[in-house]
């Protein structure tokens, strides 16, 4: 974790900026925005005309001349301007008026594992033109461990996994720290475009982009393993016709379709439990892993993750608001550091 607890609770607010999400979290209020990170922009004039869940339901729908854009990929801020100007509406004029009432205004937000320092430096640059004087990065991972429970500032090894919509995000944490941690370029947009390109090729069949998770449509019942339903009907339109068409897919096919992205996630478990201690180790087989973020709830991903590691995999209550319920518990003082006093020689 880059900043201290101390530090953190002298924090106003705290954002969690994902590539499916915006999440904000202000000190004293709880969680006062969680919309998806979209805004649709007039390209004429330049004028952002929504932003959020409005936002989000024009993509695919729109005239030339409005392009819905996302500010944010794989937890980095590509569109400094743009990201700013989505979180001031998704704010509104109330609670930007509150948190500039308050002097030396203090913000915290989350940052992908291993995030270089452009990424660093955007993620700041975008709450300072909010506002705020500082701003303090908290690793996800930490932030995430912290939000679901887990017990992060003990000697004992925990196993996090963050899955998101463009990353997956693993590790190890002890003592609070992070002891060993991978990030795959994988998440849930890659398990939904790889169900998009099986119909596509297999049926000639397109989806539309934002009526139904194409996912979900697939993957109803048990999900991946094999004891869910053995076909399913999805309705999309024809690639040679561009009529509307219903085919029968069998669900078998779908799980052999998704099953490269999730083997690099098992591909990165793998590495970190080979980069941690042996006693650590023996602490995770009877913990296991615990599963945060919106894509964890895949359908049927928990007891595939069970079958291939031999583990217990656990879901956390909310995983979508993790990280975001950790910041906050960290700008409110509930966290307490484990103090480690020298001893006297």
């Amino acid at each position: 974790m880059t900043a201290s607890l101390e530090q953190l609770r002298r924090c106003h607010f705290a954002v969690d900026l994902g590539a499916a999400r915006t999440r904000v979290y202000v000190k004293g209020a709880g969680l006062v925005v969680d919309q998806p990170s979209a805004a649709a922009v007039n390209t004429r004039s330049g004028a952002l005309i929504a932003v959020g869940e409005l936002a989000e339901r024009m993509t695919g729908r729109t005239p030339g001349y409005i392009r819905v854009v996302r500010p944010v990929s794989g937890g980095t801020v590509v569109d400094i301007e743009m990201a700013q100007r989505m979180l001031r509406h998704l704010l509104g004029d109330r609670i930007r008026r509150t948190l500039r009432r308050r002097p030396g205004l203090r913000a915290a937000a989350c940052t992908p594992h291993d995030a270089d320092p452009l990424a660093q430096r955007a993620a700041i640059e975008t709450l300072v033109g909010l506002g705020a004087r500082r701003v303090e990065l908290v690793d996800t991972l930490i932030a995430a461990a912290v939000g679901c429970g887990l017990p992060v500032e003990r000697p004992e090894a925990t196993m996090i996994m963050v899955c998101g919509a463009a990353t997956t995000q693993v590790a190890v944490l002890s003592l609070g720290s992070i002891v060993t941690a991978e990030r795959m370029p994988v998440g849930g947009d890659a398990v939904d475009n790889a169900i998009v390109q099986h119909l596509r090729h297999q049926h000639e069949l397109m989806l539309p982009s934002q009526s139904v998770r194409p996912l979900q449509l697939a993957l109803s019942g048990n999900g991946l393993t094999p004891h869910g339903p053995e076909s399913t009907e999805i309705h999309g339109r024809d690639v040679a016709t561009g009529l509307a068409r219903s085919v029968k897919v069998d669900t078998a096919a779908v799980r052999h379709a998704i099953q490269t992205p999730l083997t690099a996630v098992l591909d990165g478990i793998g590495k970190v439990l080979r980069g941690c201690p042996p006693d650590l180790v023996a602490d995770l087989a009877d913990r296991g892993i615990m599963m945060v973020g919106g894509s964890a709830l895949l359908p049927g991903l928990d007891q595939m993750l069970r079958q291939a590691t031999g583990m217990p995999v656990h879901i956390a209550e909310r995983p979508d608001i993790c990280a975001v319920q950790g910041l906050g518990a960290m700008i409110e003082g509930k966290i307490a550091p484990l103090v480690l006093d020298p001893l006297a020689t």
